[in-house]
């Protein structure tokens, strides 16, 4: 007998049935080096911003020919070949020592050379392009001004180190990126020593470097700890614990927050209604990191404490609100939290960056500092910067074109499979509610999105709080799926016992990319939900072995009122089985599937396989194997 889908409370298995434009710029679209004059420098700050409001996305661009054509352009590569750009200085760089003695101009060289680097390895290997294109000039001015490996920096998630890899001493590594054996896409702490703390999800950096900050308070060393957080990232309830924390210790750390209203794919509040980083606030920004400016408020703090009454409050608040009054929206709560508040400032400026993280450094102060970046993924590379996700992660593609070389899918996948079959119960159900952490696009959810705008919730970079707001869904009555990546349900893990298994909620849990996923490597891969789930009271769990399978426990999970339920499926297309065939029709709508009852998919004499998921085609295999020895399998 080999069943392959549900499993009902006590664990035992249940019955399953059997589914469903490239840009074309002549030459590499990039930017070249920043403008050294602030009035240009301010003008091509504003151009930049309103073409972020107004850029058309590979979405709605409609036929190629009506793009936009790119506004800057990327030196080295010509025609449409990836051959390697030159790189001059960036070849005289194999760890960051090597740039310390390098003047501004050859730093912005550098960058210019990194940027083409990052992108010619990119289209030949695969991975997190825009995000590393975005923070270029952050990295040089990061390995120019700190003292690496001795000062630490750490990168939150780590999609956006691969600069940061070139840079330190890993660059002749980087064609074996995602492979066997090969440079991981996140940073690790087994591949290199420049990289202090390892990463994957996201929201952990400040945690990180705070105790790395504490841990160096305690052995009274002097190294500096930088945490490099992005804006996806701090949406997640983590990165507040930890810098309220940090606040309350008051130890040295700066943060980094890299802000390119990207939260990690395009969501719907996505509104691009960033504020234009002009030259009044770089001058700002230089003027707040200035020595004197912060050692002089360092002195005003320590005397308002010995002041009597409300006095002291007073003093911090004129300080907090003048602040606020120049750094703009934002910065207060940065403040409440117990950082010194910098920013904005444009993150693709390099001379402001060192200017400003060298005046950070060299502060004798006392206390975490948040510098506040501005920036755009994919920045230089116009097909990303034109594309919905920015090119967040790519295969191998066409340089000259951004064209990625995907094969034709022989079948739908099955995130494709699932939001047809979401938008099949939404159509005949007025109460199925979608809820994602910032993955829209990963989950299939904007698909659903276009059917049912106002019935999908994305809540950021946020799961625990995503399994909990599914949770007060549910007890209205409501039948809410939330759809969570397997490796990143993980996060979420005590909302899921507490919140919903231990009160029966009917809560539906949709985990793709279930199983390992390859080139993501360890931290991505979906292989430990069948055993934190299946150990659950109160919980149903599913899992299909083809297409059909999956469209059918979108509607069990629907079906099931009284329990949560979850299912999980692979990353990747299905098996191409006939839908019509397995009983799915035109419009998606699956069958409920009894609970507890397994499929027997061949019957044989001598020995019994059983599988689950994608585990019952193998378990076919197998049987074939066998019947080859003379072993006849169910």
């Amino acid at each position: 007998m080999a069943p392959s889908g549900i499993l009902c409370p006590s664990g035992i298995a249940a019955k399953q049935m059997s589914s469903r434009n490239s840009l074309a710029p002549k030459r590499l679209a990039c930017s070249t080096s920043p403008t050294t004059s602030k009035r240009a420098n301010t003008a091509n700050v504003k151009q930049h911003s309103n073409r972020r409001r107004n850029v058309k996305t590979r979405a709605n661009a409609g036929d190629e020919d009506d793009l936009t054509p790119p506004t800057r352009w990327v030196d080295g590569f010509e025609g449409r070949t990836n051959i390697k750009p030159p790189t001059p200085i960036l070849d005289t760089v194999n760890f960051p020592i090597h740039m310390k003695n390098m003047n501004t101009k050859q730093l912005k060289q550098l960058a210019t050379e990194l940027r083409t680097d990052v992108i010619y390895n990119v289209c030949n290997t695969g991975g997190h392009l825009g995000s590393s294109l975005g923070v270029i000039e952050l990295t040089v001015a990061l390995h120019h001004v700190f003292n690496l490996p001795e000062d630490k920096i750490i990168w939150d998630v780590g999609h956006q180190s691969y600069p940061h890899k070139i840079l330190t001493g890993r660059r002749d590594q980087m064609p074996t990126m995602r492979q066997t054996n090969g440079l991981t896409p996140f940073t690790k702490r087994s591949e290199s020593e420049y990289d202090p703390f390892g990463a994957g999800h996201s929201s952990t950096s400040i945690s990180a470097g705070l105790g790395m900050a504490v841990g160096r308070d305690i052995k009274q060393k002097r190294n500096n700890v930088i945490a490099v957080i992005g804006d996806g990232a701090i949406t997640g309830g983590m990165a507040y614990e930890a810098m309220n924390h940090a606040g309350f210790m008051d130890s040295n750390i700066i943060v980094i927050l890299n802000d390119n209203q990207q939260v990690s794919l395009p969501t719907q509040f996505n509104n691009m209604n960033q504020d234009p980083v002009g030259a009044l606030s770089s001058t700002f920004a230089r003027l707040q990191s200035n020595k004197p400016l912060r050692e002089l408020r360092e002195t005003a703090k320590a005397i308002t404490k010995q002041l009597p009454g409300p006095l002291p409050d007073v003093a911090s608040k004129v300080d907090e609100y003048a602040r606020g009054m120049i750094s703009g929206s934002g910065s207060t709560l940065f403040e409440e939290l117990g950082l010194y508040y910098i920013g904005t400032i444009d993150g693709h400026n390099l001379d402001d960056l060192i200017t400003i993280l060298n005046e950070v450094k060299n502060t004798e102060s006392v206390g975490p500092v948040l510098i506040h970046l501005v920036t755009e993924k994919g920045r230089g590379y116009a097909p990303a910067e034109q594309a919905q996700d920015k090119y967040h992660g790519v295969g191998k593609f066409d340089v000259a074109t951004g064209k990625q070389m995907k094969g034709k899918p022989s079948a739908p996948t099955y995130t494709q499979v699932f939001a047809d079959a979401l938008v099949a119960e939404a159509r005949a159900d007025s109460r199925v509610l979608a809820i994602h952490a910032a993955m829209g696009g990963g989950t299939g959810l904007n698909h659903f999105e276009k059917f049912f705008p106002e019935r999908v919730y994305d809540v950021g970079i946020a799961e625990q709080h995503a399994v909990t707001f599914a949770a007060g869904l549910a007890t209205e009555g409501l039948n809410p799926f939330c759809t969570i990546y397997s490796t990143f349900l993980q996060r979420g893990f005590d909302q899921v016992v507490h919140d919903v298994a231990l009160q029966k909620l009917p809560v539906r849990f949709a985990m793709d990319r279930a199983g390992l996923v390859g080139a993501d490597g360890p931290t991505h891969a979906g292989a430990y939900d069948v055993a934190y789930l299946a150990c659950l009271p109160n919980m149903i769990v599913m899992a299909p072995s083809d297409e059909a399978e999956l469209v059918h426990m979108v509607a069990t999970a629907n079906a099931i009122d009284w329990c949560p339920s979850a299912f999980r499926y692979p990353r990747g297309s299905g098996i191409g089985l006939d839908l019509e065939a397995a009983g799915v029709g035109p419009d998606w709508k699956g069958t409920p599937l009894e609970i507890g009852v397994g499929r027997i998919l061949q019957e044989g004499t001598d020995v019994a396989l059983l599988g689950y998921g994608t585990g019952a085609r193998y378990s076919m295999q197998a049987a074939g194997l066998l019947k080859e020895q003379g072993v006849s399998a169910t």
